[in-house]
């Protein structure tokens, strides 16, 4: 599983330019079972994602193809890591 987290490089006007460009593309990571959750920071600069289901190379290999990425708006860091308790409910997330 990968928390990853964007940070905005450059001011929020530009972001939202784009964010019509990288929701589709979100979407297209949700249809394909990867995304679990996702959403902006607070106070908004940047956003957070869980991911799973990928290895990191492919994960890796999609991010770079965020339109946020590809026109270098936002710098990601990717946190691996392996999810042995979950609430209730959730248990599909375990390791």
């Amino acid at each position: 599983m990968f928390v990853i987290t964007l940070s905005y490089l450059v001011d929020v006007e530009q972001i939202d330019e784009a964010m019509p460009a990288h929701r589709e593309w979100v979407d297209a990571q949700y249809d394909d079972g990867i995304f679990l959750a996702s959403g902006p920071r607070v106070p908004r600069e940047g956003g957070v994602i869980l991911a799973a289901g990928v290895p990191r190379p492919e994960l890796e290999a999609r991010l770079s193809l965020d339109p946020f990425m590809q026109k270098n708006l936002v710098a990601y860091d990717v946190v691996e890591f392996v999810a042995r308790a979950v609430k209730p409910g959730l248990e599909a997330l375990r390791a």
